[in-house]
């Protein structure tokens, strides 16, 4: 098996993390980038080459001689997900089939509604409410039948990324604000309701770990993470809070201004698809993870606080040393 991957979305929380893992597992990395100002440049023993995941001959020429695409790649800001997400999957599979090679696609849990809670297995009906929940089902789909012409796949679904370099995410942009010192913790749940988290860190490890058996899958195989879950919607919030005090600080737990960003959505597309996916703050939604445990026999997990604190340093929150 060629240890050369190509990874869309390097750039990104999970696609960056996911190639800097598979680069110290001693895989040859390759990832796609735009605006370049050169055809290729190595940057942390990954090499990048100038390229658009939109454009299919950019896909089909940085995939040759891979045996694995990670395709990790979302339009940013959450603009054009109508235009771009599933012509950019297009592109993959094509690659893909082109090399005999395997998809990796990180999931989300958009695929469902709440007629799939509390608990989700990688079976589960999947009856999304939102634009982005039907696009995702569609990839899937792809996925599916690209593997019923000689494609195979991987999809690993976890809950809200969080981590030092998650990039977009809920951790980040709902409940404390990056790059200053934390002085509140807004809590986006209604009262009660327990959430689904995933240290990136611990899902880059589950996707290497699963790329070193992959030969053993099904050509389209499925899996769900368990990760931390928030069973009333207050752990990962009093987690933060310990660490913010074990650095000389003190943060105040908040009720996210939900009021506020529909009053603000009109003009920001980012709380107007905050508010779409509200509905999995309203609901408990906690993921099976026994058909990875039956394959890998554990999953990698972090200890919250240790996670809690790499994330808060990443996102520099924490200037004062531990004490």
């Amino acid at each position: 098996m060629t240890q050369k991957v190509l990874v869309l979305g390097a750039t990104g929380g999970i696609g960056g993390e996911v190639a800097r893992q598979l680069r110290d597992a001693e895989w040859h990395v390759q990832a796609l980038q735009r605006g370049l100002t050169q055809s290729s440049e190595t940057r942390e023993g990954i090499l990048y080459l100038r390229g658009d995941a939109l454009n299919r001959e950019d896909v089909l020429r940085a995939a040759q001689g891979c045996s694995v695409l990670i395709h990790a790649v979302n339009p940013p800001g959450y603009h054009h997900w109508n235009d771009w997400v599933l012509p950019m999957m297009d592109n993959s599979i094509a690659a893909a089939l082109q090399e005999g090679a395997i998809i990796v696609l990180p999931g989300t849990v958009y695929n469902f509604g709440p007629d799939a809670f509390p608990v989700l297995t990688e079976d589960s009906p999947q009856h999304p409410q939102t634009r982005k929940g039907r696009i995702r089902v569609e990839l899937e789909q792809r996925l599916r039948t690209a593997t019923e012409q000689g494609a195979r796949a991987i999809v690993l679904r976890a809950g809200d990324f969080f981590g030092p370099r998650a990039g977009n995410s809920w951790f980040s942009q709902g409940m404390i604000k990056p790059g200053r010192a934390v002085k509140r913790i807004h809590l986006p749940n209604d009262p009660g309701v327990g959430h689904q988290w995933a240290y990136l860190p611990d899902a880059a490890q589950t996707i290497v770990q699963l790329l070193n058996v992959r030969e053993n899958l099904a050509p389209f195989s499925s899996f769900h993470m368990a990760g931390h879950w928030d069973a009333d919607g207050t752990r990962i919030a009093a987690a933060i809070a310990r660490c913010v005090e074990q650095h000389g600080g003190q943060a105040k737990v908040r009720a996210f201004p939900w009021w506020l960003a529909r009053l603000v959505a009109p003009f920001v597309t980012t709380l107007r698809e905050l508010l779409e996916m509200r509905y999995l703050w309203q609901h408990p939604l906690r993921m099976d993870n026994s058909r990875l445990l039956a394959v890998l026999g554990t999953e990698p997990h972090t200890p919250l606080e240790q996670a809690v604190e790499a994330t808060l340093t990443g996102l520099g929150c924490l200037s004062l040393p531990h004490r």
